[in-house]
């Protein structure tokens, strides 16, 4: 009996020290995410010190597709369209690479934009320097702005600096220049040269002084040193206030040198819930995370469509089907600058050919006035502005949050209310609370609705709701 009771003991002190041990590391559990979730809190978001030109804070982007654009694929035949653009609400024209492209190592026939032969040239043919001038000209007297694709980490293999400055390219391990990753058409350029950075500097400065242009797209921005950017932002905004936008979501090149990087997550985002492969919470987690990440102040590009995405990825129907309206209604009135690709108000459902011709039929424009609503309501509501001068984006919660993304933006005593039904289901659900309660004007029909608190809803698959008070 005394064997049995020193092993009951021995028993009851184990179980008592494996319960001790098991609140112990329950307690330790706990306390980590608290101090987590704290931290989480209380980390901020860095600020940048880029000042935007005044006219960038309503603005909407439309990237020009020269080549694809018309049959003649001219300066002079877009003109035509400029007019219309305007008319859309179109703020900034971001032209693809307008300059002559590499025919050594060429891709297709025509070659890539992103192929650069010369930096201070125009590529015949799209016309001649002094049209594209007439073109910045025009853009300014229809009260648009004008950006212009820089390729700043490579050049085309037959660009005139392989052969006079070949120290001003990076080398392999055998001392040979190289291409990045699978791009065989252009030539890394060394940035560690400082003769190469300053002809580089030169060169940017040369399309703002010679024709008045207002700014830049930065292609593969984050291959380029942090620090030439900065430089650069400095220099070019001595001649004029410009606007830099980055191809990247770097949240450092946002400091000090560009205004606004690319919204890839979101978009991302859009496509998974297409494919049923997320819901529409992640769109929330998104936003929440940018709070404590994305810096102050700084611009983000929304778009459901751009050369790459829709070249090598598909068009917009093509990715995220009947929900491509509501995709883009979420990219619009989203914190951010909404972005729309050539052909998209023509709701063109191919990949345009990236190194062929390969035209955009004009013939019927179906999503004009789609587009137009979205960015002249984006132009005039300070609810929509871009960074600092727009409002919170502030969530509406439903009974059925996986499939409806609702949510609120005030600036100024404006607001824009937006209800998504992002599923290809018919939605029976319910506006929680009563923040949202009052009068506003459907934006499309431009009929009058109310809503009460807690206001029951119906939304058809993918149908989307705008409402403006």
């Amino acid at each position: 009996m005394v064997f049995g009771n020193n092993l009951l003991k021995q028993i009851i002190l184990k179980k008592f020290h494996m319960k001790s041990i098991f609140f112990s590391l329950l307690t330790i559990v706990f306390l980590f995410v608290g101090c987590n979730q704290q931290a989480k809190k209380e980390q901020r978001a860095p600020e940048s010190n880029v000042v935007h030109p005044e006219w960038s804070k309503n603005a909407s982007i439309y990237e020009v597709n020269l080549r694809q654009f018309t049959e003649e694929g001219t300066l002079g035949a877009f003109v035509r369209h400029m007019p219309r653009l305007r008319n859309m609400g179109v703020d900034i024209l971001w032209f693809m690479p307008v300059y002559p492209v590499g025919e050594l190592n060429r891709k297709g026939t025509l070659g890539s934009y992103y192929s650069v032969r010369d930096y201070k040239q125009l590529n015949p043919e799209f016309g001649t320097i002094d049209e594209f001038k007439m073109v910045v000209k025009l853009a300014h007297e229809l009260e648009m702005k004008v950006i212009i694709d820089w390729v700043a980490n490579h050049t085309s293999w037959d660009h005139e600096w392989v052969s006079q400055h070949p120290e001003w390219y990076a080398k392999n391990e055998k001392g040979e220049m190289f291409s990045p990753h699978d791009w065989s058409d252009v030539v890394q350029l060394d940035y560690n040269n400082q003769e190469m950075r300053a002809a580089m500097l030169d060169a940017l400065k040369f399309w703002i002084t010679e024709t008045d242009i207002d700014g830049y797209r930065c292609d593969v921005a984050a291959m380029v040193p942090l620090d030439f950017w900065e430089n650069t932002r400095k220099e070019l905004d001595k001649i004029k206030p410009v606007f830099m936008l980055a191809e990247a979501d770097e949240e450092k090149l946002l400091i000090n040198a560009f205004d606004m990087d690319y919204g890839w997550k979101l978009h991302h985002i859009a496509n998974r819930i297409a494919k049923k492969e997320t819901d529409a919470n992640e769109i929330q987690r998104y936003f929440d995370d940018l709070k404590i990440t994305f810096p102050t102040g700084a611009y983000r590009m929304n778009f459901i469509s751009n050369h790459d995405e829709n070249s090598w990825k598909g068009s917009e129907f093509e990715r995220l089907g009947t929900g491509a309206e509501a995709f883009f209604v979420l990219m619009a009135t989203a914190p951010g600058m909404p972005l729309i690709y050539t052909g998209q108000e023509a709701a063109i459902n191919k990949r345009l050919e990236f190194f062929e011709k390969d035209v955009v039929d004009w013939k019927n424009i179906p999503m004009q006035e789609f587009y137009r609503t979205l960015l002249t309501l984006k132009k005039r509501n300070p609810a929509l502005w871009n960074g600092q001068y727009g409002g919170e984006l502030s969530r509406i919660y439903t009974s059925k949050d996986e499939a409806v993304f609702a949510f609120i933006r005030e600036k100024e005593g404006k607001s824009v209310l937006v209800v998504l039904n992002l599923s290809e289901n018919t939605v029976e659900t319910q506006l929680q609370g009563e923040s949202f309660a009052g009068s506003y004007t459907n934006v499309f029909t431009k009929s009058q609705q109310v809503l009460t608190a807690d206001q029951q809803i119906s939304l058809k698959p993918w149908e989307y709701l705008v409402l403006e008070k």
